[in-house]
């Protein structure tokens, strides 16, 4: 019982870095519609930006933010560059997707041909070790959960009490109406590319914390993860994908206390699988909209 407990505590850290990634994923999904996998290599792509700055004597907590922004500029390049002429011309969704993952393999083997294939470490990033309510968690943990939930409220009170969070929820609903109105879609567009790409920026490099080594396949290991949280919170609905993520990330980790940890990672395939065949809507999807952003 006691094993139990504490992969429940594993699992809300771990949980913490797929919602904060899977919430940047429903973001960006929400806003542009496309089912972006270069997201993957994105999340590794910040994880090697943060390792360039640890090997520099920088501090992975600031690490995190710079990577962060480093990946929200390189997002919006991407879209701008890639994803943006392609939807202009009418590509099909499939041919979108078709798209990204080359991206995205792309991008991977960029790494690889400048860090190498090899695994790569932040070193002891851990701190002290912390027990409360028969829960084990290092510093570093608690640090990535207590950012996660504040990156949240965040975009909590961004989405609800801003005016360009009305305008990037009126550009998820109906990008037509929304211009037709006034609001200039593109510079939403590139805003929410910015806060998601940060969003998967700050994943990548949480991640790499945590992880006692890393190679080129970081972010593609967790993607799927990532997608099955977006998905089971319904994808658009940036509470529904951290909620996904803990549910998943807590699975995981007490699916390997009882099991044999080497298959954890089918857990993530069984919830998306399920989820898809019982509500594909998700558990926050509404209806015909299941991509629009959350509602004032």
């Amino acid at each position: 019982m006691h094993l139990i407990i504490e992969s429940v505590g594993f699992g809300v850290a771990t949980g913490a870095v797929i919602g904060l990634g899977a919430v940047g994923f429903s973001v960006q999904f929400g806003i542009s519609n496309i089912l972006n996998i270069t997201y993957g290599a994105l999340m590794t792509l910040s994880a090697y930006v943060g390792l360039l700055l640890i090997n520099r004597g920088v501090s992975a907590w600031i690490a995190l933010p710079i990577g962060a922004v480093v990946v929200g500029l390189v997002s919006v390049l991407y879209n701008r560059a890639l994803l943006a002429p392609l939807v202009r011309r009418g590509t099909p969704p499939v041919a979108m997707v078709i798209t990204t993952v080359a991206a995205g393999t792309i991008l991977q083997y960029v790494i690889v041909a400048i860090a190498g294939p090899s695994s790569q470490s932040y070193g002891e990033q851990s701190g002290q070790t912390l027990h409360f309510l028969g829960l084990t968690l290092s510093e570093g943990q608690v640090v990535i959960i207590v950012l996660t939930a504040v990156l949240m409220l965040g975009l909590h009170l961004l989405l609800t009490r801003t005016t360009l969070g009305k305008a990037m929820r009126a550009t998820s609903s109906n990008r037509t109406l929304a211009r037709s109105c006034g609001i200039s879609t593109s510079r939403v567009s590139d805003i929410s590319w910015l806060i998601s790409g940060a969003l998967c920026g700050a994943a990548g490099v949480a991640l790499a914390i945590t992880t006692v080594s890393f190679d080129f396949s970081l972010g593609g290991l967790f993607l799927i993860p990532m997608i099955a949280a977006a998905i089971l919170g319904g994808i658009g609905q940036p509470y529904g994908a951290m909620l996904g993520g803990l549910i998943v990330g807590v699975s995981s980790e007490v699916f390997a206390a009882v099991s044999n940890p080497n298959y954890k990672d089918i857990v993530a395939f069984a919830i998306l699988i399920i989820v898809l065949l019982v509500r594909p809507r998700g558990l926050f999807g509404t209806g015909s909209s299941t991509r629009r952003l959350m509602e004032g």
